[in-house]
Parts: structure tokens; sequence; C-alpha cells
């Protein structure tokens, strides 16, 4: 299994190698993300939820590169910002945890505003 920083590694020495860097500014990073994402939730418009079992187990690889481009973004973003991905993530999870104690939360899709 990888970990986050050889997947940074991987993603930086791609972009390096065509020298991309210099295009590659927090704003045009985070408008990149932004459309990977919608690509990805592309899949999902206009479908019944029937469709969309359907869909999602007839086109697993491309939901998964869209996915896998989502992730280079992320990875690329957290690297040139020097945010440490691991240690950010768990400590929203410690967060989190705090606004959705298991005991109000289980089984409700409330906000945690609204516990």
């Amino acid at each position: 299994m990888s970990n986050v920083n050889e997947l940074q590694k991987l993603v930086t020495e791609f972009r390096d190698a065509r020298d991309w860097k210099q295009f590659h500014n927090p704003k045009d990073m985070a408008i990149s993300l932004v459309l990977e994402a919608s690509e990805f939730l592309e899949h999902y418009q206009w479908k019944s939820e029937e469709e969309i079992n359907k869909h999602m187990l007839e086109n697993k690889s491309q939901l998964a590169d869209e996915l896998a481009d989502v992730m280079y973004w992320v990875l690329l973003l957290a690297n040139d910002l020097n945010i440490d991905l691991t240690k950010q993530f768990k400590s929203k999870l410690e967060e989190n945890a705090v606004k959705y104690p298991v005991n109000k939360a289980k089984g409700n899709h409330k906000k945690y505003t609204e516990l």
C-alpha cells in the first residue's frame, strides 16, 4: 500500500518531468480539482438510483480514473502548499468525531448543528 508521501512524489515527478509546474499556481490547480470532481459527478447526472447502480457496475474503471484525477490535484496542491495530508486528515477526523458523536450521529444525516 502506498502512502501519501510516495504518491505525492510520483505526481510531482510526473509534473516536473514535463516542466508543468510553471502553470501550476494554487488558483488554477484548485480549478482543475473542481473540474475533475465535476467529471466524476457527471457520471451520476440525470440517472435514477437504478441507473446509477447499473452505471457504477458497468463503468467502474472510468469512475476510478476520475477519482484518480481528483486525487492527482489534491496531492499536488497539498505538496505545493506544504500541507501534510496525513496529519491534516487525521486531525479533521478528530474534529468531525467531536462534531458528530456516535451516540447522536449514528444513522442520522443531519448536520452537526442540528444534532
